[in-house]
């Protein structure tokens, strides 16, 4: 690893999936004899409020659960606002962002009391915030698999296939049928497949 800890958050809003992605993570890695650490934070989240993962990675210590202010080496967002809210309290010149380009409107934005940013202004902040920016339509990939939550899957394979973080294919086909229903092991594979391509596309 580059930096030790490796630094990732995992962003999104309520029902995404976001912990769930990273405990995936941490499972695979401990696998693999890293040390993993891992933080949460809620807002509302149960009313689509701001969930946030806090995920550092060594090989020689035990970090602390929180990532400290402009530390973070990775964000992975499911949603674009929550990442640019991410970004501007953990981020760096150096960091990396992989995010969802579908956004998630807040019930001030459905009532017509708020407006939300045009994703196209959203997605230049985030550019001229980070070092590099995955925009990666998860959920419109995990829709035509069937199941939009399938998005948090989507964008672990789309981690997996930028080398960020010591995290291979084959590390979540171990962990996934865990964590998994039977039922749609072959679905979220598939959902990790296609995240990991469209980070090839990107590239």
């Amino acid at each position: 690893m580059n930096s030790d800890p490796l630094n990732l958050i995992i962003t999104g809003v309520g029902g995404q999936g976001n912990v769930l992605a990273s405990r995936i993570i941490g499972e695979c890695l401990i696998k693999k004899g890293l040390r993993v650490t891992i933080g949460e934070t809620y807002g509302l989240s149960q009313r689509g409020g701001s969930v946030m993962s806090h995920v550092r990675i060594s090989e020689k210590g035990t970090p602390g659960p929180i990532i400290p202010r402009c530390k973070a080496h990775v964000i992975v967002s499911l949603e674009p606002i929550e990442a640019l809210r991410t970004v501007k309290i953990y981020g760096n010149r150096n960091i990396t962002m992989i995010v969802n380009s579908r956004p998630v409107y807040p019930l001030g934005v459905i009532a017509g009391e708020i407006t939300y940013p045009e994703p196209a202004k959203v997605r230049k902040a985030l550019e001229e915030l980070s070092l590099k920016l995955f925009w990666i339509p998860a959920t419109e990939i995990a829709i035509r698999l069937g199941h939009a939550i399938m998005s948090n899957v989507v964008l672990l394979g789309a981690l997996a296939a930028t080398g960020l973080i010591p995290l291979e294919r084959k590390d979540l086909l171990e962990v996934l049928p865990e964590v998994v229903p039977s039922s749609s092991k072959e679905l979220n594979v598939t959902a990790l497949d296609l995240g990991m391509e469209a980070v090839a596309i990107t590239i």
